[in-house]
């Protein structure tokens, strides 16, 4: 239960990002993972079987997250950055979540139509989780770089997210 709340304790920092060490003094990496797992299997598609789905598999989008974390947190590492290997993990993790909502959002958007306006409301919700999960986790890992060197780590963070959100925009069910 004590590890329940630290995890929720986690997700209302990134809902809410300030510059605050909170999320990175006590880090874990439940929450990334459940975050992950949760996306890859929406982003799943129809049948796990079908061939022809079009859509990212489980294993692409899982090793595409963690990967993608563990490059940026080794650019941040390199750069001279002053957080440990996994407080970087489990912030890009938790830095996710907007991302796996904007997927829950668009799943349902394409449950009612699929149409130019879907891809509207789809197109609005991705830019704005996007925006807010790179937002959350510059608050937290810019601080923590020396302060010419920001953009060099912030670079690749946008680029981390702009990749997932670009899967979850482009996804469509078969």
């Amino acid at each position: 239960m004590r590890d329940l709340k630290a995890v929720g304790k986690k997700f209302v920092h990134v809902m809410y990002p300030r510059k605050s060490s909170a999320l990175l003094r006590d880090w874990d990496l439940w929450g990334p993972l459940v975050l992950c797992v949760s996306l890859a299997l929406m982003l799943q598609g129809g049948s796990a079987d079908s061939k022809d789905d079009g859509g990212p598999q489980f294993a692409e989008v899982f090793v595409l997250i963690w990967f993608g974390a563990v490059v940026i947190t080794l650019n941040s590492k390199l750069l001279g950055g002053t957080i440990s290997f996994f407080q970087s993990l489990c912030v890009l993790g938790y830095c996710v979540m907007p991302l796996t909502v904007a997927m829950l959002v668009c799943r349902l958007v394409l449950l009612a139509s699929t149409g130019t306006v879907s891809f509207i409301i789809r197109l609005i919700v991705v830019g704005a989780m996007f925006g807010w999960s790179t937002l959350a986790s510059t608050a937290f890992l810019a601080d923590s770089q020396p302060p010419n060197r920001k953009a060099l780590v912030v670079y690749p963070i946008f680029l981390f997210y702009f990749v997932i959100s670009w899967m979850i925009l482009t996804f469509t069910p078969q």
